[in-house]
């Protein structure tokens, strides 16, 4: 990747719509070889897909929660029976395996508080191998989008 790479790159993280007309003007190419960069980009996986960003609120998701979750044990069964159930939950937004005091950490949303309370009694602490579940409530999100 050069520096026009790194730039159509920033630019599509912002604005993913952007038509490549105004995008190959942003970078300072033409249309065309435009075009043929960012194909590239995206047939070597740098990038990787386009999506929406949604409001959780508006879709009835306006309760964010950050769960710290920690196995009983690490074997390689246990580990890939959590991912796989983990990830089946439509609440789970993302499951990160992490350094530290936990072994996940899942950005979970929800309706609201007693959603989130229904949640996490009947279905993230009954994951398999699950041994605690810590829950961090998002207040605020300083974002740069």
């Amino acid at each position: 990747m050069d520096e026009i790479d790194r730039a159509i790159v920033a630019v599509l993280e912002r604005e993913g719509r952007i038509s490549n007309s105004e995008l190959a003007a942003r970078v300072g190419l033409s249309p065309s070889p435009c075009l043929r960069r960012v194909r590239q980009l995206e047939e070597t996986g740098v990038i990787r897909g386009y999506r929406a960003v949604v409001d959780p609120k508006a879709v009835g998701r306006g309760l964010r929660v950050f769960a710290g979750v920690r196995l009983i044990r690490h074997v390689r069964a246990d580990v890939a029976a959590f991912e796989k159930a983990v990830m089946e939950l439509a609440e789970v937004r993302a499951c990160h395996h992490i350094t530290g005091s936990f072994d996940y950490l899942l950005h979970v949303e929800v309706a609201d508080l007693e959603a989130y309370e229904a949640f996490h009694a009947n279905q993230l602490a009954s994951l398999p191998g699950v041994a605690t579940v810590n829950s961090f409530v998002i207040m605020k999100t300083l974002d740069n989008a």
